[in-house]
């Protein structure tokens, strides 16, 4: 390196801290400034990274549908909806409430290994959406109204990230055609717009729709694990899940294949289900439950009373 650069970069870093000392001198007195040591480390990033659930294989076996009752007019009313997109998407992606019998070419058409990639890839570019909006709306009202969110973004983004990762996951399997990214891009557009305006209005309304429609999804799920258990998807049964997916669920070596992708899939709407649905019955400034922070005080709580419970002994 020549002198004239080194000299160079020598000025520009002594000016730039020069222009750091001068622009903390004329910041106004009113602005608290928080004292923190920046850190470079590699374990600062790990750990604001997105966590993911990783599952036992009793875990995924465990997860069952459920339903919650609308009791409420707002219950209702989300329900409704759900139902009027569950009959829209199924009339859009071929899909039957049948399982495949011996007679089921008298009952409906049965599901095929493209029937039922088809309806993932479009379920899930759906699913996407809600978690992105609700955390971005939420996000823009926190720097709004310059108080914290109380948990809730991290939470709602991680549920966009999670079903963005189902939706590559599939995409790894088949390629869609233009007239399925054409429906896919109008569905998103308006389903954008319409979420948008809804969470708006009554967030409460919204994550009770969520929590429904991955009510729906674990259903949908759950009978595509049924068809491939019944021989019914000879194209799956000796193909092993993409590699990102092994990746990204940790999928043990003797449990790759598609079966346990669906199952670990189906618990992620679960785990959204019941998210969405507890969502759905809290204020909107109360604390999220399913935080980080939120986690660690409740495992906390849970070993001191265990502890008390032992030293009663």
């Amino acid at each position: 390196m020549s002198k004239v650069m080194r000299q160079s970069l020598s000025f520009t870093r002594c000016n730039s801290n020069s222009i750091s000392r001068n622009t903390m001198s004329r910041i106004p007195t009113f602005l608290v400034l928080p004292q923190r040591q920046h850190s470079t480390s590699t374990q600062l990033a790990k750990k604001s990274s997105w966590t993911h659930p990783i599952y036992t294989q009793q875990q995924v076996l465990a997860v069952q549908t459920a339903h919650r009752k609308a009791s409420s007019w707002q219950d209702k009313v989300a329900l409704s909806t759900v139902r009027v997109l569950r009959w829209g998407m199924d009339f859009v992606t071929g899909y039957n409430s049948y399982s495949p019998t011996s007679n089921f070419e008298l009952k409906a058409r049965p599901m095929t290994e493209q029937k039922w990639i088809t309806r993932f890839i479009f379920l899930e570019s759906v699913a996407g959406v809600p978690g992105m909006v609700a955390g971005m709306l939420r996000h823009l009202k926190s720097i709004r109204m310059m108080r914290r969110d109380y948990g809730w973004i991290e939470t709602l983004l991680e549920e966009a990230y999670n079903e963005r990762m189902h939706l590559l996951t599939f995409l790894k399997l088949a390629e869609p055609s233009w007239t399925m990214r054409f429906m896919v891009l109008g569905a998103q557009c308006v389903f954008f717009s319409g979420f948008s305006l809804a969470y708006l209005i009554s967030p409460q309304i919204c994550h009770r729709f969520v929590g429904y429609l991955e009510e729906e999804a674990v259903i949908t799920y759950s009978k595509a694990i049924k068809d491939f258990d019944d021989g019914h998807l000879p194209l799956w049964q000796n193909l092993e899940a993409p590699k990102m997916a092994i990746k990204y669920w940790q999928m043990p070596e003797n449990n790759r294949c598609m079966r346990s992708l669906l199952l670990c899939i189906r618990a992620d709407e679960a785990n959204h289900r019941d998210v969405n649905h507890t969502l759905g019955n809290l204020n909107q400034t109360d604390p999220n439950p399913f935080s980080a922070k939120s986690k660690i005080q409740n495992a906390l709580s849970q070993l001191q009373e265990s502890d008390r419970g032992r030293s009663g002994r």
